[in-house]
């Protein structure tokens, strides 16, 4: 179990994350933002890679217990559900959570630059991927797997765009994000038999 002084330096790490990017990010500057004495992050993070991945282990935390909170463990059935969770989530994310997704951003852009955090930072995409794998399954597709893999690029999208893409001068509401989300799934939907397209027997 983590100390409370190490998530506080991680949560701390977050936070500057998100306010200040990556260069904003040192130990001093975690020391003088959480109130610790000089030289308290480096005890719990000894080095700069040492933050980075303390800030993302304390991530991986916070979005495994959003996702079980609006119960991806029990994926609905119906397309109509299905809308719900990925609105709820996404919304979630670009409003309250933005601090988060801000930081994650920041983390993904260096890893792109350091081997070592890239490695646990595609480890830390089975938190979006396999419960998207398994909402596809509930939702009947042919090829969850695959299917998964879209509903997290659409995600990916959605959040970008709201946060640090051009559309960060408006707010998608839970309503506009309930569309999308259902007429995204809509296009996902296998074709029914009587679909001359599908040549599958």
């Amino acid at each position: 179990m983590r100390s409370p002084r190490a998530e506080l330096v991680a949560e701390t790490a977050i936070t500057l994350l998100a306010e200040r990017g990556m260069r904003g990010l040192t130990h001093r500057a975690v020391d003088e933002a959480a109130r610790l004495p000089p030289g308290a992050a480096s005890n719990v993070a000894r080095t700069r890679t040492a933050l980075l991945e303390l800030a993302l282990e304390r991530l991986n935390e916070l979005e495994e217990r959003q996702f079980a909170d609006v119960g991806t463990s029990r994926p609905p059935t119906d397309r109509a559900g299905a809308a719900d969770l990925v609105a709820r989530l996404l919304h979630a994310q670009i409003t309250r959570d933005r601090r988060r997704t801000l930081a994650r951003y920041e983390l993904a852009l260096e890893a792109t630059r350091r081997p070592e955090l890239r490695t646990m930072y595609d480890a830390s995409g089975r938190h979006f991927r396999e419960p998207a794998v398994a909402l596809m399954a509930k939702l009947g597709s042919r090829d969850p797997v695959t299917d998964g893999r879209r509903l997290v690029v659409f995600a990916e999208g959605v959040m970008f765009y709201a946060l640090a893409g051009a559309g960060t001068d408006t707010v998608p509401s839970l309503d506009d994000l309930r569309r999308d989300a259902s007429d995204f799934l809509t296009a996902l939907e296998p074709p029914t038999r009587d679909d001359p397209q599908d040549s599958r027997p």
